[in-house]
């Protein structure tokens, strides 16, 4: 199955539906409100003027909040409709930023010179069959000394729900709805892989990452888990066993080589 045209047609469908959800709020946006996260908020600053590269940028809060913040943006992703979608974003919130229509593998920046900043932010290395080329991307495209920065679901939540927490040799492929809202009866094939924290750091590691800091919430920022409660605004828990399951993780890591 080729598993990039089946998420590609799926996430079509689903940023449809993402763009017009409360879930994303882009009214919200327009009127001024940033889409990132405590989380991201906290750990992100001293963006201006800094050349950021976002992977995965569905269509493009994340990056056009971020060049709110002073931020010389560029957002990837393989979603046609979404990239449309970021381009009239874009427009409509007088923001300046580039978008580019590509599975990031493949992504090419062109004669533009290499970011300070790559950055990338949840639910994003399930749609990945191999990390290594991953992170390799990310490397080829930041500037020595320069940042990278994820915020990601943490995997032990997918162990939860029942599915692997490590690696298998064949993707979990399955007919889904969506998170939002608003979804109705949309229903898509979608192709994911399970990739353990172990994976994720040591990809990041071999293409020259230094790792410098990785930290773990107790806490999703989303409601976007079955039998999450919201015990402080904002921070929704997930209980398993009279214990928190952990939700998120971040990483920051420098380039070194």
């Amino acid at each position: 199955m080729d598993y990039l045209s089946v998420n590609r047609e799926s996430w079509n469908r689903r940023a449809e539906v993402h763009f017009v959800s409360r879930f994303y709020d882009v009214d919200g946006f327009l009127a001024g409100k940033s889409s990132l996260t405590e989380i991201e908020l906290a750990e992100l600053s001293n963006l201006s003027g800094q050349r950021l590269l976002h992977l995965q940028c569905h269509f493009g809060l994340d990056t056009l909040s971020l060049a709110r913040m002073g931020a010389l943006c560029t957002g990837v992703d393989l979603s046609p409709v979404a990239i449309s979608q970021a381009l009239e974003l874009k427009r409509k919130a007088n923001l300046d930023a580039t978008f580019i229509c590509s599975d990031i593998y493949h992504f090419d920046r062109g004669a533009e010179p290499l970011y300070d900043i790559v950055f990338t932010s949840y639910g994003v290395v399930c749609w990945l069959p191999e990390l290594s080329q991953w992170a390799e991307v990310i490397a080829a495209n930041l500037a020595l000394g320069g940042t990278f920065y994820m915020a990601e679901f943490h995997p032990v939540y997918d162990l939860i729900a029942g599915y692997s927490y490590f690696e298998q040799s064949d993707p979990d492929i399955e007919e889904e709805g969506t998170y939002t809202e608003n979804s109705g009866n949309l229903k898509s094939t979608l192709i994911t892989w399970a990739h353990p924290l172990s994976s994720v750091i040591n990809a990041l590691i071999n293409a020259g990452i230094e790792i410098r800091c990785i930290n773990e919430y107790p806490f999703s920022p989303y409601p976007c888990f079955e039998g999450i409660e919201e015990r402080e605004p904002g921070r929704f828990y997930l209980p398993h066993l009279g214990q928190d399951v952990p939700l998120v993780y971040t990483i920051q890591g420098r380039k070194i080589a």
